[in-house]
């Protein structure tokens, strides 16, 4: 394939979910791709929660239930409002198969391994330096070793993509649209993680976190079981991290020192720490899709649903989309961005960008009113919760008009009409406003 001047079909930059993906879909096609990883081997740098969908990756893998190195099947899903020291726990269980636990390196890998049993061309350890045009086209890439050439480059190069940028894709990513996210994996026998998250062999858990070392800023953790390890995480947007001074790795250390915490990983001895960028712009952020001979899918294209921790679903389908959609650019032999813009439609027609539109306003207000959603509130419904379960002689009724009086004088109460307006336009936006 090579040989023929270093010249192929598609040429897929980055090994994650997104470029992988669509890599198959091309080769299952009987076109020829060559996927270009930086990494040692697929899943090398790549990170995240620890969750992928079912739904979105059986179209890809249809038999990945049987055949792909899995964790846990998650039955139970809770929300944890930290304060300083107490909490409160929602928990949704289910007995289901619509998720599991992966470990990234291991999943990731796997996938690649499928690619190229499929004739997936997969080149490792190599950076992609720049794209090459020509007559207003992108032709191929230039890494630090040779060029390669393709009638389609495909972008699946991450949040950063500096190829994206290169060629006026996108612009400069602001700070307010980004997190770094810092985890790490912590290593407990597996009778030790179902006892102390009540769960069976096989069974999962996941936790998302919110306060605790995050009050009042604009961020979120998370947990999940593994087999024989639990993944404990965060994630903050960088512009908290830059305006404030603060250390990732150190919110997440008071994070696993929070009493509701602590216990869960008790004992555990560190395995694995990582760090990654997240897209967080949302809808209104993200970058232009195509152009001649270019497409841009996952991260790179800022496709991550931030409310409901969705990102590996949405760079698997987007990768799908784009690899149907050079099928037919191949077949009519027109890599214009007309032909490739059936991407963007393919894409608006799914639900990836129906679910980005919906929450188009989310980050916008979280934002603004940061400081009352992640800190005010959440210590308020932790207070509502220790007045209700507390027992110390004062009347029920007295309780109940001191909470709902403070909750008038803690807060001014133009900030409290603020906070209830912007919750009006986002479920405005999210369930009627189209």
């Amino acid at each position: 394939m090579l040989k023929r001047e270093n010249k192929t079909d598609v040429i897929v930059v980055g090994a994650g979910p997104a470029g992988i993906s669509c890599a198959i879909t091309l080769a299952r096609a009987g076109r020829e791709v060559v996927l270009i990883e930086r990494g040692m081997f697929a899943g090398a740098k790549n990170m995240f929660g620890g969750a992928i969908y079912t739904n979105a990756v059986k179209e890809i893998f249809p038999n990945f239930e049987q055949e792909a190195p899995l964790e846990r099947r998650n039955i139970e899903h809770n929300f944890a409002i930290l304060g300083e020291a107490d909490s409160t726990t929602i928990t949704y269980r289910k007995n289901n198969d619509s998720s599991y636990s992966v470990i990234r390196g291991k999943f990731d890998r796997w996938m690649a391994q499928q690619a190229q049993k499929e004739g997936v061309y997969l080149v490792t350890e190599t950076v992609v330096r720049e794209l090459i045009k020509e007559k207003n086209k992108v032709i191929g890439v230039k890494t630090e070793l040779e060029e390669f050439y393709a009638d389609i480059v495909i972008l699946a190069d991450g949040v950063n993509s500096l190829l994206a940028k290169q060629i006026g894709l996108r612009k400069e990513i602001e700070t307010k649209d980004v997190a770094l996210s810092v985890k790490e994996v912590i290593k407990l026998n597996k009778e030790t993680i179902n006892q102390r998250f009540n769960l069976k062999d096989g069974e999962g858990a996941i936790i998302e976190i919110f306060g605790g070392s995050m009050l009042g800023m604009l961020g979120l953790g998370f947990m999940y079981t593994n087999t024989d390890s639990v993944t404990i995480g965060l994630g903050i947007t960088l512009n908290e991290l830059v305006e404030n001074n603060y250390r990732p790795f150190e919110l997440l250390e008071r994070l696993k020192q929070h009493p509701s915490i602590a216990n869960l990983i008790e004992g555990g001895e560190l395995g694995e720490y990582s760090a990654h960028m997240i897209p967080e712009g949302g809808y209104h952020k993200i970058p232009k899709l195509c152009d001649n001979g270019v497409m841009v899918i996952g991260d790179a294209a800022m496709l991550v649903n931030n409310l409901h921790w969705e990102g590996t679903n949405l760079a698997m389908i987007s990768g799908k989309l784009a690899g149907e959609t050079a099928i037919e650019a191949i077949d009519k032999k027109d890599f214009s961005k007309k032909s490739l813009s059936l991407y963007e439609k393919k894409l608006k027609d799914s639900f990836i960008m129906k679910d980005m539109h919906t929450y188009r306003d989310l980050m916008n207000i979280a934002h603004t009113r940061k400081k009352a959603f992640f800190s005010y509130y959440f210590k308020k419904i932790n207070a509502f919760f220790e007045m209700f379960t507390t027992s110390d002689g004062t009347p029920k009724k007295e309780n109940y008009h001191k909470f709902i009086k403070s909750v008038f004088t803690d807060r001014k109460l133009s900030e409290l009409f603020k906070d209830i307006w912007a919750i009006f336009k986002l479920l405005w936006s999210i369930l009627i406003w189209k």
